[in-house]
Parts: C-alpha cells; structure tokens; sequence
C-alpha cells in the first residue's frame, strides 16, 4: 500500500492529523526500559490516536549499532495501516541520494523521509522514483534560526517560496511534501496558498509553542486533511515514571482531540 492511501486510511480510521515523533532520549527514558521497550510502549498506547508516526534517525545512529538496533524494532512495533515517516533530512548528489534512498525506503522501509532541497533536484529524484513512497521537502522549518536562510528574497520571493513553489513544479508523481513549522502560523498559510493540494508536515506544536488552532487553520487543506501535525516531546515525556505510556495516550488523546475541534468537515 502507498503512502497516500495509507495515510489517508490511518486519518479517517483514528480521526486524527496527530504524529509522534519516535524521538526517544536515553537521559530521559524511565530508569531500567531500553529504548525499544520505551518505543514500543508508547505505540502501543497510541496507535489508535495517531495518523503516522516520525522516528528522527539521530536519536538512533548516535547510539551506533544498538542504535540501529532499536529503529528496526521501533519499526517493526508500528502496525502496518500506520505510515511511517523516517525524518533524516537527507540531501546529497544524485549518486549519493540514490543510496540514501534506498536506506530508507528499501532497508528500513519508511512509507516517506524528510529530505534538504539545498542540491536541487537531483538529489531528490531518487526519492521521488519510488512512487509509492512520499518525499518532505524542508521548506520553513520551526526553528529560531531558520530565518537565517530561509527568509532571504530571491528574485522577488522568500527562499521558502522559492522551494514550495519548485517542489510543486516537481511533483508531477503527486508524492512530494513540505515541511513546514507550526512556529510560522503566516509563513505555514502562505505555503499552504502555493501548494493547496500537497501534503504539509508540520512539527513545532507542544513543546516548541505552535499553537494548535492556528496551524490546523493555516495548515490543512480545504477538506480539513492534508496535514501531518508532528507532536514529540509532549507526548514522550508526559511522564518520567513506570506509567509514561499512560500519561503518553492521555497527552495524545489530548492533542487529537484539540486538532479535531479546529478541523473544517471532511
């Protein structure tokens, strides 16, 4: 099954725009649960609440082998209607990006991965070949330093609408994303002008400040869906005890729940 129809049956089946990002901290994690058991235990808290969920490959790979140990099994925990994201902000010459591609897709076999369009397009073409699977373009990013480059003009336009409007140019397999931060309410409806059918990834809610109602106003399409609205560290460390997952699903039905009382009907 693609991504588009995975996704789109994983939001209509939880009524839910909320992923988690499978971020996982060792300094953080209950004493004596392993970052597996810890990922493991919040899926199975929320697979029912959320429509993907979004592991960051560096919380993994800066535990080396181990590390990659626990993604597969974090994988492998997400039931199969679930979409899973691989957030690894790749982007490098197209010989390069053809490998980094099938790392992801065919090895750890993400339904879709965040990638830099800094190179240009052929470091996302490998991506984009496999249809089946979605590519996220960084675009505005939540971060107080994405201004440094992002809001500089280029010909007329922010470098922000420089590539929403490139990645629509180039989505003529209809499998390209943006990511967008929930921390730029007016940046997020402006790319959400540009790219009216194209699918937002939108990180920042919770911890980082995004306010809810803005960014489902801002950042869904005009059916209410199209947006993937990205939630880590408020919903992972709800508690820092034995009853995390519990306190992890009421943190998410929370949020899910907020989402929908923004969301225009489908």
């Amino acid at each position: 099954m693609g991504f588009k129809r995975k996704l789109r049956e994983s939001v209509e089946r939880n009524n839910s725009l909320l992923c988690i990002g499978l971020d996982p901290d060792p300094e953080k994690l209950p004493a004596g649960v392993t970052v597996a058991q810890f990922n493991r235990a919040i899926i199975d808290a929320t697979s029912d609440l959320v429509c993907a969920y979004k592991p960051n490959l560096a919380f993994y790979e800066s535990r080396g082998i181990e590390g990659m140990r626990a993604l597969e099994e974090t994988v492998a925990a997400v039931p199969s209607g679930i979409p899973i994201i691989g957030d690894a902000k790749r982007g490098d010459i197209g010989n390069t990006a053809r490998h980094y591609a099938q790392a992801l897709f065919d090895v750890f076999r993400f339904d879709a991965a965040t990638l830099s369009p800094y190179l240009g397009f052929d470091s996302i073409e490998p991506f984009i070949t496999y249809a089946d699977k979605c590519a996220f373009l960084l675009c505005r990013t939540s971060n107080p330093s994405a201004k440094d480059f992002q809001d500089l003009f280029i010909q007329g336009q922010p470098l922000y609408e420089v590539v929403a409007v490139k990645a629509r140019e180039w989505n003529v397999r209809g499998n390209i994303g943006l990511v967008v931060g929930a921390t730029y309410p007016r940046e997020l409806a402006r790319i959400r002008q540009l790219c009216p059918a194209m699918c937002l990834l939108i990180p920042g809610v919770g911890t980082q400040g995004g306010d809810v109602a803005a960014v489902v106003k801002q950042g869904t399409d005009a059916s209410g869906v199209n947006a993937i609205i990205n939630v880590s560290r408020a919903v992972l460390y709800a508690s820092a005890g034995s009853d995390f997952a519990e306190a992890a699903r009421l943190s998410a039905l929370k949020l899910r729940d907020e989402i929908n009382t923004h969301r225009c009907p489908a």
